[in-house]
């Protein structure tokens, strides 16, 4: 499902939703054009379950919002007499299409905000078993939902400035490349790694299940934002190491290769995304920059130089490198390449024969599940991590320039998984498969779809709030 398809799917599904909302609230006795009207739909639709005006404000709270949802879903089943259990959990996983289901063929009535007169009294009995029961299911409901159909994601770092700011808060889809079966399932709701408040895991270990994706929409292709466990956590389960974001900029069969920071793709040059960023020296008549100009340009990387008064390291985009350099105060600008020949111990795969650095690197093959490629030296570097981690062969070996496996000599190595190569947009601020290498395809977790809050720590008031930015949809 590409973007506008997701758009297209967002308005039908919106359709719907108000259509069974429009007849729920006829038979409630609440004047139907309400529920046509969004975000005002929503508090009749609270008043009908049972809830406060004030839920509203649950909503957009990232994490609670999606429990949220899940208990008024519940309370609108409730208010028109359904108490069953296992009723009530089918229905909500179901939402909104098993509104339109209920609506349509069997013939509910309103009992009243959250149930009957006898079912509220009788569960006036017992208040915190109501709320116990109503956590449990949104606890179950979301996280299933979260497991194999969508999930909420923040923007933690600068690594995808331009095109994705830090505070900006996105809808990642697992419905596209396909879920994966939770490989940790016993875990405590919504702690994805690491328990709240108390720390420690979140997840017990004794129990995991084998790498299995359900088929997806598409496959990932090459420019696509993917949200993917990071790699190099391997004392983590698979689906509990820590979630990354950036670009895939090489699919499986690729071939990449990085030439004074240009990237190409098997051989055709790959542009930079239109809000993508490089590393700048900047030198000025002596003088600085004004704090406001840089807030309105979103520049936010400024490294002054120490001990020399007026040069500056700064991250920009192109348009924004413009900019600076029409400055009266610039007297000078250019791009910061590392040259070619000079190695970089951060750089994968860590082989100070190769020379490589974030700036020039490759060429390098991205494997594809039943490629074989023989086991020469050079290979043995770039993939031994490929092939003893991710792989599960931690017998493999390198000795006196033959390589081993379970003892036995090899000469090709035939791949297990698809793997993928990831950039951020912000190329000289990202820490990406330059610095640890491939993907693996059971790493991957979803497809960024669209900007649903963007939040500007540096605003002030509403501006805080960047506008501009909701329901963006990520390219």
């Amino acid at each position: 499902m590409n973007l506008p398809g997701f758009y297209i799917f967002i308005i039908i599904y919106y359709i719907l939703l108000s259509f069974s909302a429009f007849k729920l609230f006829q038979i409630a006795g609440i004047p139907a054009w309400k529920a046509v009207i969004p975000v005002y739909n929503f508090f009749p639709i609270f008043k009908m379950s049972g809830r406060a005006w004030w839920w509203f404000f649950l909503l957009i709270i990232p994490g609670v919002n999606l429990w949220i949802l899940v208990i008024i879903v519940i309370g609108i089943f409730k208010s028109f007499g359904v108490y069953n259990n296992a009723q009530l959990f089918f229905y909500t996983i179901l939402a909104p299409l098993s509104l339109i289901y209920f609506v349509l063929y069997k013939n509910p009535k309103y009992e009243g905000a959250g149930g009957s007169e006898e079912y509220l009294a009788m569960r006036k009995k017992s208040k915190s078993r109501e709320w116990v029961d109503a956590i449990i299911f949104a606890a179950i409901a979301a996280t299933i939902i979260r497991w194999f159909l969508i999930e909420a994601y923040t923007i933690p770092t600068s690594s995808m400035e331009k095109s994705l700011l830090v505070g900006d808060f996105l809808f990642v889809s697992k419905l596209n490349y396909g879920p994966r079966i939770p490989m940790t399932p016993i875990a405590f709701p919504f702690a994805h790694h690491t328990m709240p408040i108390v720390k420690g895991k979140s997840y017990v270990e004794w129990w995991r299940i084998p790498f299995k994706r359900i088929p997806g929409f598409e496959k990932i292709e090459n420019n696509d934002v993917v949200v993917f466990n990071y790699p190099m956590e391997d004392w983590r389960p698979v689906d509990k190491k820590e979630n990354y974001i950036k670009r895939c900029i090489a699919i499986p069969g690729d071939s990449l290769i990085i030439t004074d920071r240009l990237v190409y793709i098997n051989n055709k040059l790959v542009d930079l995304p239109s809000h993508g960023q490089y590393r700048y020296f900047v030198k000025t008549d002596g003088t600085g920059f004004n704090r406001r100009l840089l807030h309105e340009m979103q520049i936010t990387e400024v490294q002054t130089l120490m001990g020399n008064q007026g040069e500056f390291v700064m991250w920009l985009t192109d348009e924004n490198a413009v900019k600076i350099k029409e400055l009266r105060n610039v007297l000078q600008i250019e791009p910061i390449v590392e040259g070619k020949e000079e190695f970089d111990p951060n750089v994968y795969p860590f082989y100070p024969s190769l020379k490589w650095n974030v700036d020039n690197f490759g060429p390098i093959y991205i494997p594809r599940k039943g490629d074989q490629i023989e086991m020469t030296l050079e290979n043995f570097k770039i993939y031994e991590r490929v092939i003893k981690v991710y792989e599960n062969n931690p017998t493999l070996e390198l000795k006196n320039g033959i390589v081993y496996l379970d003892n036995q000599v090899i000469n090709d190595y035939t791949f297990q998984m698809n793997y993928f190569w990831m950039m951020g947009d912000n190329r000289h601020n990202s820490a990406d498969s330059r610095m640890w290498g491939f993907v693996p395809d059971d790493h991957i977790v979803g497809k960024a779809l669209f900007i649903w809050m963007s939040w500007d720590k540096d605003g002030k008031g509403f501006k805080k709030i960047r506008i501009n930015r909701l329901f963006r949809g990520i390219h």
